[in-house]
């Protein structure tokens, strides 16, 4: 499928499940499934997560979700490299990775065919589905050597099979991903915060190479970890998962106010940002509860008009 293709198919907002998965903190059940029913409502077609989100809570609490809705009618992918197992040691305390669950299993990297074909094998079954239409290598930064030779030929064995539609890699750089289309049969990218307002290094080598390639791209992390999701941005936020820059948060200031100045709010500037290179298929944004769907979907649907796409640019060329 090539990556207009995908553009069409998958839409331009994507469902992003990782805080269905307790991201940070607790999500109960009920607004975990709220949240799918507004993506579904808000006519969101994509949906993505990954055994790592909550220890595999994620693909259960989205397969519940997605349960009544036709198989066909929607596109789901999830990740591979990291299997689990039993946390021997367990005593009571929650998983160190971000996510507030039980830390009953441990992650363990694998990029081997078997490693593979058991993350995806547990995978389908907590989604409760026989398929998932891509599967990405799940940040594979330190693992080139394994991931670009048995985790690429068994995606690609598994494609060729007909038992997925797509191989991916998803990663927050974009140099890496930019040798596997080179080196490696993939067909789409998961990029995180590399082609965003403030961060577009995914445009020097990663987006044209992937345009030429017909690799489609698809863009996540564009709040850049929340600098850009707030129409003011904050002093105290956060960018790429650490605190702020200050010269950063002026700048999202500057961007702020020449989105104020236009009628609308820097977050649905950023939400939309990455559509505007061709090789880019989709945006993902996580959202915990109905009302952030709700949110992020209308961001989606604002007119920005040309003239602020041009201002933005200028602020972000500034040295």
């Amino acid at each position: 499928m090539s990556a207009a293709e995908w553009r069409e198919r998958m839409g331009p907002l994507g469902f992003g499940a990782a805080q269905l998965g307790n991201l940070f903190r607790e999500t109960t059940d009920d607004e975990a499934a709220a949240a799918v029913e507004a993506a579904w409502e808000d006519g969101v077609r994509y949906f993505d997560t990954a055994p790592h989100y909550g220890l595999g809570l994620s693909e259960r609490r989205l397969g519940a979700a997605l349960a009544s809705r036709s198989r066909d009618e929607f596109v789901l992918s999830t990740k591979v490299g990291k299997v689990f197992e039993p946390n021997l040691g367990f005593s009571g305390e929650l998983d160190d990775e971000g996510f507030a669950v039980p830390a009953t299993l441990r992650r363990r990297w694998d990029f081997s065919r078997d490693g593979i074909f058991r993350s995806l094998e547990s995978s389908l079954e907590r989604l409760g589905t026989e398929r998932v239409d891509v599967v990405y290598l799940h940040d594979p930064d330190d693992h080139w050597d394994s991931a670009s030779t048995t985790g690429v030929d068994a995606l690609v064995e598994l494609r060729d099979q007909g038992a997925i539609g797509a191989v991916g890699v998803g990663m927050n750089q974009a140099a890496m991903p930019a040798k596997f289309i080179r080196e490696t049969d993939i067909d789409l990218v998961m990029l995180a915060g590399r082609y965003s307002l403030l961060d577009r290094s995914g445009v020097e080598e990663l987006l044209p190479l992937a345009l030429e390639r017909g690799v489609g791209i698809v863009a996540a992390g564009v709040y850049n970890s929340g600098l850009l999701s707030s129409p003011k941005p904050r002093s105290d936020a956060h960018f790429d998962y650490d605190d702020a820059p200050a010269g950063l948060v002026a700048t999202a200031r500057e961007m702020a106010n020449a989105c104020n100045a236009h009628g609308v709010e820097l977050p649905a500037a950023a939400i939309q940002f990455p559509l505007r290179h061709p090789a880019v298929v989709n945006v993902v944004v996580g959202s915990r509860t109905a009302s952030q769907q709700h949110s992020n979907s209308e961001r989606m649907r604002q007119h920005l008009p040309e003239v602020l796409w041009a201002e933005l640019d200028t602020i972000a060329q500034r040295p």
